[in-house]
């Protein structure tokens, strides 16, 4: 799908004029969002541009804009502070609101994240919140300035180098982001909550997005950026978060019910259990629930509106994890060297008369075309091994088994 960004401009919370960019659908948007950059960052860096185009593919509106004092906006840096972030991000929603539609959902990555969490409630209209390695506490900014905080007490300001940049900061924005009741806002965000963060961000501890999800109340989710830098700099990782990102908000931005509609009996869910549900969001869109994971299930265009894998996507992955997992602990156990397993499937119906060892003689027959790959010092007898093994994966052999699934209609609510 094209899509078309217009530059904009909108007044600050502090009188200056503030330099915004709306990136937009090639279709009549279904949603907007409002995207808060990182602490010193711009509208422009590289995260906030995949992650705004990967949503406007999906029909959902960008606004994105360089707070008080960054990037194109004016002002002086030196007089904002967290506090002040917040009311911008007030005032981008007032101009969306007057001048388009008011976001349903809000993303924030790095102190962007954290402003997100505390200005939702002060946006009525939004029903979906997604952070991308955000801390806990904006107080968490103070360690960035702890070479300059003496000074910064002493003298009521410093320059103070990041990123490579030179910034003047004074103590009321150290006092400020130390009065931040951050807890308490999440604890009572009243939306949804999509957490993502990097395991190994060495800027903003992984350990700051367990304090957010356990301190917030479900719905809520997390997904973990894994290799990824604090900027999201490598293409792939921005790329990941953007469609993981557009996937979670076409759920929740979208459906006027953030809460699935599912059996009752998953309030508790137990181990192995799977339910299937409607979405709501498009003719074949699914929410599945599997334990405390939800996923997404769909049909490619132009059947369905392609919001998730298909039915036989999961199938494959079904078989292609299990392959895996059953030759990696083949290998453990024999101490091989074994570095890695891929596993590629594809899944095709073929004539019976074109399968020259099926059963079926006429009709159409169901084929999984799996290719595994072994990467590793490993010998032609440990390769060809660990091919045997393969196929003694549970998954594989229940496809090659007799299966009976008993059918029953649940009674009405």
């Amino acid at each position: 799908m094209s899509n078309q960004s217009a530059r904009l401009e909108f007044t600050g919370s502090q009188g200056a004029t503030l330099a915004a960019r709306l990136d937009l659908p090639d279709s009549t948007p279904r949603a907007y969002a409002l995207f808060a950059h990182c602490f010193t960052c711009s509208k422009d860096v590289f995260a906030a541009a995949r992650i705004s185009r990967a949503l406007t593919d999906f029909g959902i509106a960008v606004l994105r804009f360089d707070f008080t004092g960054l990037g194109q906006s004016g002002g002086d840096f030196a007089n904002t502070n967290f506090s002040s972030n917040i009311e911008d991000l007030v005032h981008a929603a007032d101009f969306l609101r007057e001048h388009y539609v008011a976001p349903s959902l809000l993303i924030g990555h790095s102190l962007g994240g954290a402003a997100v969490l505390a200005v939702t409630s002060r946006i009525p209209e939004v029903r979906a919140v997604a952070t991308i390695g955000a801390p806990a506490d904006p107080d968490h900014l103070a360690h960035l300035l702890r070479e300059s905080r003496a000074e910064i007490e002493a003298c009521g300001e410093a320059e103070v180098q990041l990123a490579g940049r030179t910034f003047r900061i004074r103590r009321q924005f150290l006092d400020d982001i130390a009065a931040q009741p951050q807890a308490e806002r999440i604890r009572d965000l009243g939306a949804a909550l999509l957490v993502m963060h990097s395991p190994v961000d060495s800027t903003v501890d992984v350990d700051n997005a367990r304090r957010i999800y356990g301190a917030a109340r479900h719905p809520k989710s997390f997904v973990a950026l894994d290799g990824a830098d604090h900027l999201l700099t490598k293409p792939a990782d921005a790329a990941f978060a953007a469609g993981m990102l557009a996937t979670w908000a076409s759920r929740y931005a979208l459906d006027p019910s953030p809460e699935p509609i599912v059996p009752e009996v998953v309030a508790d869910p137990a181990e192995g259990l799977v339910v299937v549900s409607e979405s709501g969001t498009g003719a074949f869109a699914q929410n599945v629930l599997i334990g405390q994971h939800r996923l997404t299930a769909d049909e490619p265009e132009p059947i369905g509106t392609d919001t998730g894998p298909s039915p036989y996507d999961y199938l494959l992955a079904g078989l292609g994890a299990c392959t895996s997992m059953t030759v990696r602990m083949y290998a453990e156990r024999k101490k091989w060297p074994l570095e890695k397993v891929t596993v590629t499937l594809r899944h095709s119906r073929i004539h019976a008369q074109d399968c020259s060892n099926c059963e079926t003689e006429t009709g159409q027959v169901d084929r999984i075309e799996r290719v595994i790959r072994f990467d590793g010092d490993l010998d032609d007898d440990q390769r060809q091994k660990l091919r045997e093994i393969a196929d003694k994966c549970p998954v594989h052999r229940t496809l090659h088994s007799e299966i009976i699934i008993d059918t029953s209609v649940s009674p009405d609510r």
